[in-house]
């Protein structure tokens, strides 16, 4: 089976891959500024999430293959590769396993060590999610708001709800398999990996995903990679601060 996607643009193929629980339309509005200046953006599904298919397994080795596939379906030889938290974990591991499919690196706001599982509320917050009373996006916002305060966390999960056949609320990510497989989504890149090339990690300033003592890991894992904060960020920050994260991919991928 191939990911949905989502093409905007001509140009260098430039693949770009959300987070856990995200899908691509969390990256139209920037793709839509890179279509413009000469790339050809592939905003993908990982599976389980957003329209990609839905299945038991769930790990990076089968997103790497997802990748893979995905590629050779659209003859894309080489491409730009951006991934953000759970799919930046997925770019890192494409880009050791496949380094000749991979001309520049992007990864936002996550490194390759180990994190813990973190998404607790979140899933015990959409498990909540009563469909058989809930009949508007407010409700389903109220019945978030019992766990999650933040109203971006919410609004950003709340993407994820559709009118499925019977025209009822569903949720399109698979929830769950990743509620039984999050543990997953914390591991590791593979100890021993190294990609050479052209790469650039992006940190929202007031994340904490990236700290100073994982440049050391980093440069293990990739010898050639620039390290840059994004101030006024957090995790999102592709989100909270598009300008600037534009701005220091361009710079990058000019001088690469």
């Amino acid at each position: 089976m191939i990911l949905h996607s989502q093409i905007l643009g001509t140009g260098k193929p430039f693949v770009i891959l959300h987070g856990f629980l995200g899908m691509s339309d969390n990256w139209k509005t920037l793709g839509m500024r890179w279509s413009e200046v000469g790339y050809e953006v592939h905003l993908l599904d990982q599976r389980n999430h957003g329209r990609s298919f839905h299945s038991d397994e769930f790990s990076y080795d089968v997103m790497v293959e997802d990748l893979k596939r995905y590629c050779e379906e659209h003859n894309l030889e080489e491409i730009i590769l951006l991934g953000h938290s759970m799919g930046g974990k997925v770019a890192m591991q494409f880009a050791v396993t496949y380094p000749n499919k991979v001309s520049n690196l992007i990864i936002a706001d996550i490194s390759p060590k180990a994190y813990p599982s973190h998404h607790q509320d979140i899933l015990k917050a959409l498990h909540a999610l009563d469909f058989t009373k809930i009949k508007s996006r407010g409700e389903a916002d109220d019945a978030l708001s019992e766990y999650i305060r933040d109203q971006g966390t919410r609004l950003f999960l709340l993407k994820n709800l559709y009118r499925n056949s019977n025209k009822e609320f569903a949720l399109r990510i698979n929830l769950p398999i990743l509620s039984e497989k999050i543990e997953e989504v914390g591991v590791a890149l593979p100890k021993n990996t190294v990609f050479e090339g052209h790469t650039l990690f992006l940190g929202g300033e007031k994340s904490g995903y990236i700290e100073t003592m994982d440049e050391l890991l980093i440069k293990k894992h990739f010898p050639n990679a620039e390290i840059k904060m994004i101030s006024n960020a957090g995790h999102w920050l592709h989100a909270e601060n598009p300008d600037d994260f534009y701005d220091a991919t361009m710079s990058f991928l000019q001088n690469g």
